[in-house]
């Protein structure tokens, strides 16, 4: 395979080769979205970036050093490519871009497995040559106990198994959807439904808890998610929307606003809402949760979100596990990051 080189990075991204050179080295004189440019690029084409030499004690008690190569000290961004989750998503891609940069400013060797891995594949890895891995989103069980197998160290962002305890990073689901429901009712919507299916995801359970406890302490009557198939959103929501909205436009019985688990679920009851002659929000207000802004039609009112600091996340990830490779016996903790509310005109804010 023909090497990768800086220059070709640089024309990918458009900068110069210094730029690129700072940007993969750690150094300063780069700001931080061309830095997330640069390390996606390099990741794209294929670039090897050299390790630091790093140290960890391995089952047996004997120490490991890291050489400077790729495959050697490597750690591996484990994503499979499942529930939406993939390097093109605006969610899932910023928190890889978070993790790549941090771990470009180590000097560690990067090894992206997107797709699921056999056992055979996962096998083949000598757990000696790898530093550790950062698992995205969901996992299956049966992968997370290959890994704990093969003693690598792993933290896990955005998910977690009861049955192998790890570290994990998290957006404070439950809190900010408690913040979010909490201000929407006492701006005075009272009528309010949730989209998203609660067992979609660990990351749509809290938020839906949040919702829900925050209903039930007003006194608000909260549906069961087998009796509204707005709680039913999952991958083919659009199905949903576009049955339910025209129905509940017809018959009159429109809530007053939609609480959502995420901007894609809000993005399409906005959109739907609109084109069956609804007001947003003076007739219903919208909220969603990620702050993706993948929906750029400028006919919409601009949706009300929740930011989630998706590449503190993925840096957070590499800061615990480089945590955990120096102090390797200690307990492990789950950390949870807060976001932060957008109001905009999905939502009346007067």
């Amino acid at each position: 395979m023909k090497k990768v080189t800086m220059h070709q990075i640089a024309e990918r991204v458009g900068v110069s080769k210094f730029s690129v050179s700072q940007a993969l080295s750690g150094k300063p004189g780069v700001s931080e979205e061309t830095r997330m440019r640069i390390v996606r690029a390099a990741n794209d084409l294929g670039y090897s970036m050299k390790t630091k030499s790093l140290r960890r004690e391995n089952s047996s008690g004997s120490d490991f050093i890291g050489e400077t190569s790729v495959s050697k000290g490597t750690v591996i961004i484990l994503m499979p490519n499942v529930r939406f989750q993939s390097r093109e998503s605006l969610f899932w891609g910023r928190i890889i871009d978070g993790v790549s940069v941090a771990l470009a400013e180590r000097e560690v060797g990067v090894m992206m497995v997107t797709e699921g891995y056999s056992d055979r594949a996962l096998k083949s890895i000598n757990p000696d040559g790898v530093l550790g891995l950062i698992g995205i989103g969901y996992i299956a069980t049966n992968l997370l106990l290959e890994i704990r197998y093969l003693d690598i160290p792993f933290v896990l962002v955005d998910h977690e198994d009861a049955l192998v305890p790890s570290d994990s990073v998290y957006m404070n689901n439950y809190d900010s959807m408690r913040q979010m429901t909490s201000l929407v009712l006492q701006k005075g919507y009272h009528d309010i439904r949730f989209a998203g299916n609660p067992e979609y995801s660990r990351s749509f359970h809290d938020r839906w808890l949040g919702f829900r406890m925050v209903m039930e302490e007003a006194g608000l009557h909260v549906p069961k998610p087998e009796e509204d198939p707005f709680l039913q959103m999952e991958e083919h929501a659009y199905l949903i929307v576009d049955r339910e909205i025209p129905k509940l436009v017809s018959e009159g019985k429109l809530p007053s606003a939609f609480i959502c688990a995420n901007d894609f679920f809000a993005y399409l009851i906005l959109k739907s809402l609109v084109a069956n002659g609804v007001k947003v929000p003076e007739e219903v207000a919208v909220t969603g949760f990620d702050h993706t802004d993948e929906e750029r039609d400028p006919t919409l009112p601009s949706l009300s979100t929740i930011h989630v600091p998706n590449e503190t996340l993925g840096r957070r990830a590499v800061e615990i596990l480089f945590h955990r490779l120096a102090n390797p016996n200690r307990p492990f903790e789950k950390t949870m990051l807060h976001g932060a509310l957008l109001l905009r005109d999905s939502f009346k804010k007067d």
